[in-house]
């Protein structure tokens, strides 16, 4: 991890923070019934990603690993759910999803 500074675009200001590179960005895709349905309906992909990620980040991430044009990137924190184990209560970890939104002639091919 790098840090940097670099300028955004729409203020002007400096941003101070962590530089991640693409392939600490994206955890892992999320493969799953819905997903695959959104990918072939609105060629729309879901991916895990690492709770510093911005949306920047994941744009830059996934345009430079899988060589496509991204137009939109939304992103959620999802809570940890509590569990139990015999006696004990605990919770899972918390993690963050992305939902990536292509260019129409653009393609990700997971299998």
């Amino acid at each position: 991890m790098n840090t940097t500074s670099t300028d955004t675009p729409a203020t002007g200001r400096q941003k101070k923070g962590l530089q991640l590179d693409p392939h600490q960005v994206l955890m892992r895709p999320l493969v799953t019934e819905k997903g695959m349905r959104a990918a072939n309906e609105a060629n729309q992909y879901s991916f895990e990603v690492n709770k510093l990620a911005s949306k920047e980040d994941v744009k830059r991430a996934v345009e430079e690993l899988f060589d496509v044009k991204v137009l939109k990137v939304r992103t959620q924190t999802r809570k940890g759910k509590p569990r139990r184990y015999r006696f004990r209560y605990g919770r899972t970890k918390g993690w963050k999803k992305a939902l990536v939104t292509l260019d129409s002639e653009s393609r990700i091919d997971f299998f």
